[in-house]
């Protein structure tokens, strides 16, 4: 079909061309970069199960106690009005803008060996997170909290409130409405906020090392993994890269209708 509105300026097209590039070549660029020979041994490598290993479970984990927080708290902030609920929705925002390292400083100050928490945790129980698995999961939480509350916040107001005032007068509780009614309309929402949580927990690494350190089969998850690897095998690095970019572009395929939408 003929676009009616006339021929793309090229003012418009030039930056448009040049934006794209600037993200497929690097990519692109990695991938040329491959030693595919030597992929199947550095995939196989005893450091690279254990770390794919880890980070499946702790992402997993991790997006299972993200679901368990954040659908309470995005149906609260979608569907109730209390005071203050533009202060926490900005509260659930920040760890999506803030720097990876000050998340695992704030995770440390709070949660840390003398930590307003780890402290008295520490000396009640003889438990701390840092340098756990506990606190690899502790810090996917913290990171992917925000993406899985902000999708599925979106997908509750996007749904029509109408449906939970027709449970109500039929005489539903709220609970059973929020079960019955309200989470299978934005189900949509909340897978796709699962699985973006899920990605951004695999993908983390900032607040991980600063948090918990990179201990082989405790702590280093794939992404630690391939910083260190890449200190003294960049082959090796690539290799690794390339399986977490084949992650990535699952992750895409799986949410094309609800970002890429369909032509």
């Amino acid at each position: 079909m003929t676009d009616r509105l006339g021929r793309p300026p090229a003012l418009l097209m030039v930056p448009a061309v040049l934006a794209t590039l600037l993200l497929l070549v690097p990519l692109v660029a990695m991938v040329a970069a491959a030693d595919w020979q030597a992929l199947p041994g550095h995939l196989s490598s005893p450091a690279a199960r254990d770390a794919l290993r880890l980070s499946l479970v702790t992402s997993t984990v991790a997006i299972a106690f993200c679901l368990l927080l954040g659908l309470p708290l995005a149906w609260l902030l979608a569907r109730v009005d209390f005071r203050g609920r533009g202060a926490v929705r900005a509260l659930v925002t920040v760890p999506l803008v803030l720097p990876p390292v000050v998340a695992g400083v704030a995770l440390r100050s709070a949660f840390g060996r003398t930590g307003v928490i780890g402290e008295p945790l520490l000396e009640w129980t003889g438990f701390a997170f840092p340098f756990t698995t506990y606190g690899v999961v502790l810090a996917h939480v913290f990171v992917s909290m925000p993406f899985v509350v902000i999708a599925i916040e979106g997908a509750l107001r996007s749904a029509d409130p109408r449906y939970d005032e027709a449970a109500a007068t039929l005489g539903a509780t709220r609970w059973t409405t929020f079960r019955r009614v309200t989470v299978p309309l934005a189900m949509p929402g909340v897978i796709a906020g699962t699985v973006l949580g899920w990605a951004r927990s695999l993908g983390e690494f900032g607040a991980t090392i600063t948090f918990n350190g990179n201990y082989p089969g405790t702590t280093q998850t794939m992404p630690t993994l391939i910083y260190v690897t890449r200190q003294s095998d960049q082959a090796a690095a690539i290799s690794l890269s390339l399986l977490m970019l084949l992650v990535s572009v699952g992750i895409l395929v799986a949410l094309r209708d609800h970002w890429l939408g369909t032509p």
